[in-house]
C-alpha cells in the first residue's frame, strides 16, 4: 500500500480536523516533529514518515552531493514517492484539510513536493527551508497558506535563499507568514509560535 511507503508514525485525525504531515531535519527520525504536530491544532491527525536515505547513518528524505548542492535525480525520485504517499493518507481522510510542515531537509522534500502538487496541501509550514531550484513561473498559489522561517545568519540556509524563495511564493500568490531572527539554524520559539498561528483555524 502506498501508504506504507516509509516507516511512519501516525494518529488520526477527529472528524472534519487536519490532517498534519510532519517531516523532519536531516538525523532526525518518525518520532522527531511527532509530538509538536499534535499540538498545533486541536484535534488534529499526524502522518510523520521517515525518509528512506541514509548519509553516513542520519536519515533524509533524498541525497545530497555536498552540503546545499542537492543529487537532482534523487531529488526528483523522492518528490513523486512523497507525493503517492501524500495523496494515500489524504485519501483515508477525504474530509480533513491537509497541513504539512517540515524543518531542514523535512521543509525541503515538503517544498518539492509543495511546488511540484500545491494542491496537496491547504496550508504549509517550511522551517529553515534551501530551495535551489527555481520556481515554474506559471506556478499559481492562490489559496494556499505559507509559513516560512529563516536565520539571517543560518550557515546551511544562506539567507539571500530564503528570502528570494518569499518573494517567489508571494509572486506565485501565495499567503506568507514569515519569522526571521538573527540566529542560526536552530529553532527558535518565535518560529513555532508562527506555526501554531499559520496553523490555527
Amino acid at each position: 500500500m502506498l501508504t506504507n511507503l516509509y516507516e511512519t508514525l501516525t494518529k488520526a485525525p477527529e472528524p472534519g480536523r487536519p490532517l498534519i504531515f510532519a517531516f523532519h531535519g536531516t538525523g532526525g527520525d518518525e518520532r522527531q516533529l511527532f509530538q509538536l504536530a499534535t499540538q498545533l491544532a486541536p484535534g488534529s491527525g499526524v502522518v510523520s514518515p521517515r525518509g528512506d536515505v541514509f548519509e553516513r547513518g542520519a536519515a533524509r528524505f533524498f541525497k545530497r552531493t555536498a552540503e546545499g548542492v542537492y543529487d537532482m535525480e534523487d531529488l526528483s525520485r523522492a518528490t513523486a514517492k512523497m507525493a503517492d504517499f501524500i495523496s494515500a493518507h489524504r485519501a483515508v481522510y477525504p474530509d480533513s484539510p491537509a497541513y504539512g510542515f517540515g524543518y531542514s531537509n523535512g521543509a525541503n522534500i515538503l517544498a518539492a513536493v509543495f511546488l511540484k502538487q500545491p494542491y496537496l496541501f491547504d496550508r504549509v509550514g517550511l522551517l529553515h527551508p534551501l530551495v535551489t531550484w527555481e520556481m515554474p513561473q506559471d506556478l499559481d498559489l492562490s489559496g494556499r497558506k505559507v509559513v516560512l522561517t529563516a536565520g539571517r545568519n543560518d550557515p546551511i540556509t544562506p539567507w539571500p535563499k530564503s528570502a528570494h524563495l518569499i518573494e517567489d511564493l508571494q509572486r506565485a500568490g501565495a499567503d506568507v507568514e514569515t519569522d526571521v531572527h538573527d540566529g542560526g539554524h536552530e529553532l527558535r520559539d518565535s518560529e513555532l509560535a508562527a506555526l501554531v498561528r499559520g496553523f490555527a483555524d
